[in-house]
């Protein structure tokens, strides 16, 4: 598997591009974009590497991490991913979500909702989805052979917050001790901030501790 971080948007929204090393099939992860520069740093990677791109995935619903859906749908024509309970974030309700925040580009309606165990295969590589609640109702992250890409449930050192229409404390909780049942070794790739492990969460992460 290849992984590459593209921090976008106002926000510093991680915006994954993983990639099948073998077949060069891919994915992109949570395009927080809304400047077509940004966009352009991307698609330069991806032609670069030849890569052939198959899905994007939301990990949630909030604009800094889907505006850029429709601008790769459009160059693309690939399938937007993301959980059911998140979808209503997407289309026309999701642009007045993003306008009101201040985002110029929104996300068009998604292509295939996703649930608790469903598998994203493309190329060698398999993903399996976990339904992680707590920052949003269909948060969710999606885990490999030995990473865990989290999107906004776990950050280095710090979670998603809880605050928002439609978060829940007592979800996230619930959700974080799913991910601690994750091998120590599995790197951690978040919606925000730097890459760590499980880990290094488990042993330093004061909301993981209060588990």
């Amino acid at each position: 598997m290849m992984v590459e971080l593209f921090t976008v948007g106002e926000l510093m929204t991680n915006c994954y591009v993983v990639s099948c090393e073998q077949t060069r099939e891919a994915l992109i992860i949570d395009p927080g974009f809304d400047d077509s520069r940004e966009a352009e740093k991307i698609f330069k990677y991806v032609g670069d590497k030849s890569l052939q791109l198959k899905f994007v995935l939301n990990t949630h619903g909030h604009p800094d991490h889907t505006c850029g859906n429709g601008i790769i749908k459009g160059k693309f024509n690939v399938p937007i991913m993301i959980h059911g309970f998140d979808a209503p974030m997407l289309g026309k309700a999701g642009r007045s979500i993003a306008e009101f925040f201040g985002f110029r580009s929104f996300s068009p309606q998604p292509d295939v909702l996703l649930h608790d165990g469903d598998i994203v295969k493309f190329g060698k590589i398999t993903l399996r989805v976990m339904h992680t609640p707590g920052h949003s109702r269909g948060g969710i992250v999606l885990i490999g052979d030995k990473e865990v890409f989290t999107g906004d449930t776990l950050f280095f050192s710090s979670i998603g917050r809880t605050d928002f229409p439609e978060s829940s404390e007592q979800d996230m909780m619930a959700s974080l001790k799913k991910l601690a049942t994750l091998p120590d070794h599995f790197i951690v790739y978040p919606g925000h901030g730097p890459t760590t492990t499980i880990g290094e969460e488990k042993r330093n992460n004061p909301f993981l501790q209060d588990l």
